[in-house]
Order: C-alpha cells, then structure tokens, then sequence
C-alpha cells in the first residue's frame, strides 16, 4: 500500500508558489495560491472546531491577563458595634499593600500565557489547513489511481475479448486464452482496490467538509517551482511558530520566576479606623507585616528556575529538529523535482509509445501473449511509479513550505491577534 503523502503538496502545488527565503516573516514576491484554493481552505480552517477551540483558549488568557493587570488587592472594612451598660462602635479600613510588586509579576506572567495561547492557535490552524491539503492531495491521487485502474481494466478486458476471438481462429492457444483472462481478473481487483483507496481518501476530507461534494473541491495544478538559492535558513527558522512557541514557554517560565521571587516579599498591611466608647472618640493606626521566619518560601524560586531551564532546553532541541527538518526537505525535494523532470522529459514519452507498439506486434503475431502480458503490466506498472513519484514530489513540497514556515503566508492564513 502506498503513502498518501501529497497531501503536502496541494497547497504548494496550486499555483506554482515561490517563496522568498531571505526573511521568513516576509512573503513580498511571492505568487499566491490559487484564490479559489485559497477561500477554501481559509473558510474551512475558520470553522474547525479545533481552531474554534484554540481561539476560546486564546480569549480566556486574554481575560486572565486583563485580570491580573487589576490591582492585587482590595481595601476591607471593618465596623463593630456593642451595647451593654455603655455603648461601643468602632468603623475601620484596611488594606494591604503590594510593597514586592506581585501584581505586575503576576501580569507579566499572564501576558506572557496570553502570547503563548496566541502562537497555539497559529499552531493548530496550520496544522489543520495541513491535513485539509494533504486530504485534498490523497484525494487527487486517489482519483487518477482509479483513472490508471480503470484503464488497466478496459486494456485488458479488450486483450481478453480479442484473444478469445485468436483463439476461435487457432492463432493462440488455450495456455494463452487463460492468461489473457487472468489479466482481465486481475484488473478488475486492482480497480476495485483503487476505488475503496479513493473512498478512503474522500474521508480524510469530508471531515473537515461534510456536507459539500467532492466536485466542489478545489483542484490541484501539478507544475511545481524551483526553491530559491541561498536560503537564510536562520531566519526561516527563528519566525517558525514551533520555536517562536518553545521560546514563550521560556519566557512564561522567567516570568514565573520573578513572580515566585516577589511572592517571597512580605506585603504590609495598614489599617486606620476611628470610633467611640463610653463616649471617648477614638483614633487608631496599625501596621502589620508578616514574619517570614517559617517559611522563606525559598523552594518555589528552586522549582521555577528548573523549569525554566528545561523550557530553555526544549526551545534548543526544538530549533535543531527545525533545522534538521528544513535541511531535509529541502534535499528531498530537490531530488524529487529532479527525477520528475527527468521523467516529463523522456519517460512519459518513451511510454506512450512502448505501449502502442507492444499491441501492434502482439496483433502481427512478433511477440507471444505472455511477453505481451509481462510487458505491458511493466508500463501499467511505470505509470503507477509516475504517479508515486509525483506524490513524493507534493509530498516534499508541502514539506519544504512547513518546515520553512511558508504555509501560512502562502495560504493566506493571518495569524490571531
């Protein structure tokens, strides 16, 4: 069974994409997708539910900094009152101040959350328009494998058909008879097989469009572009949204830390209050200031710190495997592109007309049955090959636009704010 990996190359495919390595967060210059492809895929990612479900998480650290950029606390007060053989009122304010300035550690903190949640929400409508081209790509394979299928099963049928008539006139024999009908069996399964691989392939899009039919689907170009020379592949990597999340994630964690450094500084609280009793007038002021002589709370600075620096280290092992990944697939579909050029220009030709001739001398009698099976399974089989061929190349194109951070810029994909 084959990979169904082109669904990478649908988005780059469209419409001969070239994308500018020289900053990776600018795409001037760049030949847009088809904006027929383009709407698709935008409306459909804008109604995932996933996306829906990341935007949510978005507006709820969005409400959680705006929270936390409130003051910390808020003033108390205190009244009393008691009657007995005299009478007693006391009305009092307290409030504790934010003398470490926990407050704005913990804004910072929930800003530093909110950007996090922000490059989540790239993250997931990336990697939804992702599966939704990749669907679209398995699709478009599928569709010619069952055209290839379908015309393995009339050649045959027909070879079938004409050797029956051979063998009525004693020009075969009946070894041959069966084999030519064996053919045409054979055929009919690899249709059938073609046809459930293309009903496989029309789920992996319906999930995303369940109620519009695959002739509303957009179509996908074959011609692919060049990548551009001396990538900046620094750049490339710094903007992708995979680094650009591990690197909140350590800032969150600093954050964190400053907040746990601030929490260990006691925050005084002032109380003034007035009142009366047996008819005296009565005016206090008290400070109180927690001791901390129990508890440092020295440890939670410990356990922030550790884990800002295994966010520090994932960020590093984040950014080599983005690299590792851009390197790859560049080189894989540089040698993709190359045998499917190589192809376009001698095979497919060479093909036709291998086919052509291999019936005329069958028809003349020049070749036996069985080599006439075994060679014109062999081109079946090489045009099959083109087809994989062409699939790795979509495949390694979407690829490449992932690994560089492309997709979205080429897809017209913005990113939440």
């Amino acid at each position: 069974m084959r990979k169904s990996s082109w669904g990478f190359i649908l988005s780059l495919g469209v419409s001969t994409p070239f994308v500018a390595w020289a900053d990776a967060k600018s795409v001037a210059g760049v030949a847009p997708a088809d904006p027929a492809l383009q709407r698709f895929v935008q409306t459909v990612v804008d109604a995932n539910p996933r996306v829906k479900a990341a935007r949510a998480a978005l507006e709820a650290r969005r409400s959680d900094r705006d929270a936390a950029s409130r003051p910390l606390y808020n003033p108390e007060i205190n009244a009393d009152y008691e009657r007995t053989h005299e009478t007693r009122f006391w009305v009092g304010l307290e409030y504790t101040v934010d003398w470490g300035g926990k407050g704005r550690a913990h804004s910072a903190l929930a800003e530093s959350e909110r950007r996090l949640a922000e490059t989540a929400v790239t993250l997931v409508r990336r990697g939804v328009a992702i599966d939704l081209l990749n669907g679209l790509a398995a699709h478009r394979a599928g569709v010619e494998r069952d055209s290839l299928a379908a015309r393995r099963q009339r050649l045959m049928y027909d070879f079938a058909e004409l050797a029956q008539r051979r063998f009525e006139t004693g020009d075969v024999s009946q070894v041959e008879l069966d084999l030519a009908r064996l053919a045409s069996v054979e055929a009919r399964i690899n249709r059938a097989t073609a046809a459930a691989s293309l009903a496989g392939a029309k789920q992996a899009v319906r999930v995303f469009v369940p109620d519009l039919p695959p002739s509303q689907w957009p179509s996908l170009p074959s011609s692919l572009p060049d990548l551009p020379d001396g990538a900046d592949v620094q750049s490339l990597i710094e903007a992708l949204p995979e680094v650009i999340a591990a690197g909140r994630r350590a800032d969150a964690a600093e954050a964190l830390i400053e907040l746990r450094r601030r929490e260990r500084r006691p925050d005084p609280t002032l109380s003034l209050g007035g009142g009366s009793e047996a008819g005296d007038r009565l005016t206090v002021v008290e400070l109180s200031i927690p001791l901390p002589l129990l508890n440092r709370f020295g440890d939670e600075v410990d356990a922030a710190a550790a884990e800002r620096r295994g966010a520090q280290q994932a960020r590093e092992d984040v950014a080599r495997r983005a690299r590792a990944r851009l390197i790859s697939a560049t080189e894989r579909y540089r040698l993709a592109q190359t045998a499917w050029e190589d192809w376009r220009k001698t095979g497919q030709a060479s093909l036709e007309r291998q086919q052509e001739q291999l019936r005329r001398l069958w028809k003349a009698g020049d070749i036996g049955t069985t080599d006439y099976l075994v060679h014109a399974g062999q081109t079946l089989d090489l045009r099959e090959s083109a087809l994989d061929l062409r699939e790795t190349l979509w495949g390694a194109w979407l690829e490449w636009l992932s690994a560089s951070g492309q997709v979205d810029a080429w897809i017209g994909l913005a990113t939440d704010r």
